[in-house]
């Protein structure tokens, strides 16, 4: 099959068809969700440009008219799939852990930092959903655009807003590398996780991969962090205004 574009071009979801039959086995909820969880399988292990359609109907069990009806073409079978993974994760694991607008900074941090350890530690969560946009980061196409501008940005703002509330006199791309490195923290247990098991064959009960440990130790070293750059940023500024005077 030829392809003419090896990258998804971003577009909007597929306006419903109004008919006055009832809707197919090809056009039920069902095939969508199948085609979904099969695009995902598809897309995480050879990526956009080498997956096929008809690969991807051959493992939902469906034809490729049910494709052009539910999605049009591959792109946009390629950019709903992102879509559910990012949306599936914000849904079960919101940054502010129920916590109210009002909560304490250190508190919503933990909140957050439970929220970002609990979507990769959860062997419940398919597991195409985190390969799926770990390619899509090494990889990317012009889907990440809109899986930045859709969920990733709202939350790393989130996350931005609580460092400085727990340091307010770091500012600019400092506080910005600030919020980078809490996920940092969290993404090191992720994506090294068979490395650290391995680094600890030697204890019986291994590396603790439990979730309440590891968000305790992320929250206590990030605040002990920022604690730090906001004692210092804070004799900078009275260093600066004592010379200036």
């Amino acid at each position: 099959m030829t392809r003419t574009r090896t990258q998804p071009k971003p577009a909007s979801p597929p306006i419903a068809r109004k008919t006055g039959k009832s809707p197919d086995v090809e056009s039920s909820p069902d095939t969508r969700a199948r085609l979904i969880d099969a695009a995902g399988e598809e897309f995480a292990e050879h990526g956009f440009a080498k997956a096929t359609v008809r690969d991807i109907c051959a493992r939902a069990g469906a034809n490729i008219a049910a494709v052009n009806y539910h999605f049009r073409d591959k792109e946009t079978l390629y950019l709903e799939t992102l879509r559910h993974a990012h949306r599936y994760s914000i849904e079960h694991y919101p940054h502010h852990g129920g916590l109210k607008p009002d909560a304490p900074a250190k508190d919503k941090l933990r909140a957050f930092v439970r929220a970002f350890l609990a979507k990769m530690l959860d062997c419940k969560r398919p597991k195409w959903h985190g390969r799926l946009i770990s390619r899509e980061m090494t990889e990317p196409t012009p889907a990440l655009t809109l899986l930045i501008e859709e969920g990733v940005r709202p939350q790393f703002g989130a996350l931005c807003a609580i460092v400085r509330e727990l340091a307010p006199s770091v500012k600019g791309d400092e506080m910005e590398a600030c919020a980078a490195s809490v996920i940092g923290q969290a993404l090191h247990y992720h994506h090294c996780n068979s490395m650290i098991k391995r680094l600890y064959t030697e204890r019986k009960d291994g590396f603790p991969f439990d979730l309440e440990f590891l968000t305790d130790h992320i929250t206590r070293f990030s605040l002990a962090a920022f604690d730090g750059l906001e004692r210092g940023a804070r004799e900078k500024n009275k260093n600066r205004r004592t010379n200036n005077s």
